[in-house]
């Protein structure tokens, strides 16, 4: 059977003050009214028996996740105690997974990416399951077709084809400078990874079995558990003693077959106010705004961003965001967007019982 599992995990810094610990990114509704999570999960709509989504999160957002998608059952939230990077947040889901279907072929998905047009996806997403049933000793990962040379994603190397449109991925890169990411944009053998993946649950965990032995019996001493009353005792005692690590360096770059389809989509990774502000329709100065109101004179490239109605005002301004959230405003330039983590980190210090929340 084919499943899915959402990686909701991240806390979202960059995007600062809107987006908490206590209120994390892919929760906000700040995509025409709909969460990100919500968005992803919307793409698996007849792809995926609803009952085979998983969402592997924190638990302290557990109940958030739950209230935002009514369909979850409970025993399908999958809630790491800490944070142990993507290769056991995969590994998490897989294992369970595999324990309640040995033959389940599964696709690791994210919930903070806007893709469209969705069916494309579908389309290719369907494609993958096949190729993952077809070809069960491969794991195969999603590459964006490249737009631009983009410095802040990393790329697929990719080389031969594997079947039908899938080609070999002879190495992982990670986000390049400016002069590398023009060359891997111009050489056409390069593709954004996308961080999505589908393979069957007994390759991803043979191959951590070999190369992660550790996180391996940390997993299937976890998921043994599953839907039992020491489940989450389990988790709580287990989780936070894997080795942390990505999936990228633990697995995709170790194993031996590896292949990626490539998507000529767009894809938006809603990481930063810069990349949110993509969303917005500008204005004929080209400015932006979402629920906010903006009076600008002799501005041009601003960005106004609130959670309540509120009026951002600005005069002899040029590319910058203003973020207002509850009892903080946040102003930046749009080209220093990545900073704002910075920020978070800082007014976390600073303000420890305020304004981070």
């Amino acid at each position: 059977m084919r499943y899915a599992s959402i990686m909701a995990g991240g806390s979202g810094t960059r995007l600062w003050p809107m987006s908490t610990a206590t209120r994390p990114k892919q929760l906000l509704r700040f995509i025409n009214g709909q969460s990100l999570l919500g968005t992803s999960a919307g793409r698996l709509r007849g792809l995926v028996d609803v009952e085979k989504i998983f969402i592997c999160t924190s638990n302290s957002y557990a109940d958030l996740v739950l209230a935002e998608l009514p369909f979850l059952s409970p025993d399908r939230l999958l809630g790491e105690p800490v944070g142990r990077d993507t290769l056991n947040a995969v590994g998490f889901s897989a294992a369970v997974i595999h324990k309640i279907d040995p033959q389940a072929t599964l696709a690791i998905l994210t919930a903070d990416h806007l893709i469209t047009p969705v069916t494309e996806f579908q389309r290719i997403l369907h494609l993958a399951f096949d190729l993952a049933e077809q070809n069960p000793d491969y794991l195969f990962t999603f590459g964006i077709k490249p737009t631009h040379a983009a410095t802040g994603f990393g790329y697929l190397e990719c080389g031969g084809a594997v079947a039908n449109c899938a080609r070999q991925v002879v190495a992982f890169r990670e986000k390049p400078d400016g002069a590398t990411a023009d060359e891997y944009f111009r050489s056409g053998k390069h593709l954004w990874n996308s961080g999505m993946f589908v393979w069957k649950t007994a390759t991803i965990l043979e191959q951590i079995r070999i190369h992660q032995p550790a996180a391996y019996h940390g997993l299937q001493e976890i998921a043994a558990h599953y839907q039992t009353p020491e489940f989450k005792n389990k988790v709580a005692e287990i989780y936070p003693t894997l080795p942390k690590i990505s999936i990228d360096y633990a697995i995709m770059e170790k194993a031996p077959h590896v292949a990626t389809i490539p998507m000529d989509i767009d894809w938006l990774d809603v990481g930063s106010w810069s990349s949110y502000a993509q969303t917005l329709p500008p204005s004929a100065d080209g400015n932006r705004h979402s629920v906010a109101d903006i009076l600008a004179v002799e501005s041009e490239g601003v960005v106004a961003v609130s959670d309540v109605p509120h009026l951002v005002a600005v005069v002899g301004l040029k590319d910058i965001v203003v973020v207002n959230s509850g009892n903080v405003t946040m102003v930046c330039p749009l080209d220093q967007c990545e900073k704002v983590k910075l920020l978070a980190q800082a007014a976390q210090k600073a303000y420890p019982d305020g304004y981070t929340g």
